[in-house]
């Protein structure tokens, strides 16, 4: 009986401590967001629907601050290394990464969504997986949430492009292609 009486009392306890917070609390949903997070469309709420993928950034590469491309770079250094034969860390070495295969950089084991993508890391394809990888390729290792800016793209895939690739800037039908 005693037993039952406490969890009575507790529960009764609980009971009216849930009530007396609801009449004292009154949330209240803003209309907006009290400090705006840069790189949310339409605020945290959900809000007008922002764009579905990355903005064209061919035009803006030949453009693009290489030196600011490298200044970004250092947040991959964490993971990557860039120099020629240099070693892999927890993800594969990025020497001359622009024009090679996908999933193919000897000596580290990719995911099998990342072996199974296919194809050469153009400017279209290092587009698409910097600005949000695990959307570009669902299964893929790497932990990053992506680069928003498009000029921030641009300029480490223009720096990039200086590590040991053989890939010429942007002709003008592959931007035109782009915009369309």
């Amino acid at each position: 009986n005693k037993i039952f009486a406490a969890i009575l009392t507790a529960g009764i306890i609980a009971a009216l401590g849930g009530f007396i917070a609801e009449q004292i609390v009154h949330p209240k949903m803003l209309a907006e967001d009290a400090v705006p997070i840069e790189g949310l469309e339409g605020g945290a709420g959900g809000g007008a629907a922002g764009p579905t993928g990355p903005q064209p950034i061919m035009a803006l590469i030949a453009a693009a601050d290489v030196a600011k491309g490298e200044k970004l770079s250092k947040a991959c250094a964490a993971c990557h290394s860039f120099e020629s034969g240099g070693p892999n860390k927890v993800g594969p070495g990025l020497h001359g990464i622009l024009g090679a295969a996908k999933g193919a950089h000897a000596g580290f084991e990719y995911s099998a969504d990342m072996k199974a993508k296919g194809g050469t890391w153009d400017y279209d394809a290092l587009n698409h997986f910097l600005y949000k990888p695990k959307d570009y390729i669902k299964g893929t290792k790497m932990n990053f949430a992506g680069l928003k800016k498009a000029e921030d793209r641009a300029a480490i895939i223009a720096w990039l492009r200086t590590q040991g690739s053989s890939a010429g800037l942007p002709s003008d039908a592959q931007i035109a292609a782009e915009q369309a």
